[in-house]
């Protein structure tokens, strides 16, 4: 499996207890493409991102490292919401915000205010960032995060 692999130091951040935590994070991006194989059933594969299409599926994995020499407490992995895609909102653990980051919860938690005064339901669409909380975390370990998203 080969893809891109980009490195967002300092663009994406771990937040806990207000201050910044030696966290370090790196990103794989693939597209699944499905084609059919010779006997009819659909073969699904994962490609570089190189050349997309509105509907593409994206699978997006997200490798962080402790790199400090103390345990990360209270951290979370905060990813913004790239234009043109909308989150698979199925992983329990994720949490969005469609306001920037000022509030997070699941998206049937979510309101946000109408021209006209009231409010209404936020969609997937609305998401700005998205957040993971992370389990305590040792100088040195290792872990991933994997989503998926739809390109519009």
């Amino acid at each position: 499996m080969k893809g891109v692999l980009v490195t967002l130091a300092g663009l994406l951040a771990a937040q806990a207890a207000g201050a910044q935590q030696p966290l370090r994070l790196d990103t794989q991006m693939f597209v699944e493409r499905v084609s059919t194989d010779i006997n009819g059933r659909p073969r699904r594969t994962l490609a570089s991102p190189a050349r997309l299409s509105p509907g593409d599926q994206l699978i997006v994995l997200l490798h962080w490292r402790n790199d400090g020499s103390a345990p990360l407490r209270d951290a979370a992995i905060v990813r913004a919401m790239p234009r043109g895609q909308e989150p698979d909102l199925s992983d329990p653990a994720m949490q969005v915000s469609v306001d920037g980051g000022a509030h997070w919860g699941r998206i049937d938690q979510l309101w946000l205010p109408t021209p006209l005064g009231g409010t209404r339901r936020a969609v997937a669409a609305d998401i700005t960032h998205m957040r993971w909380p992370l389990p305590r975390a040792a100088a040195g370990q290792t872990g991933r995060i994997s989503y998926r998203a739809t390109l519009r």
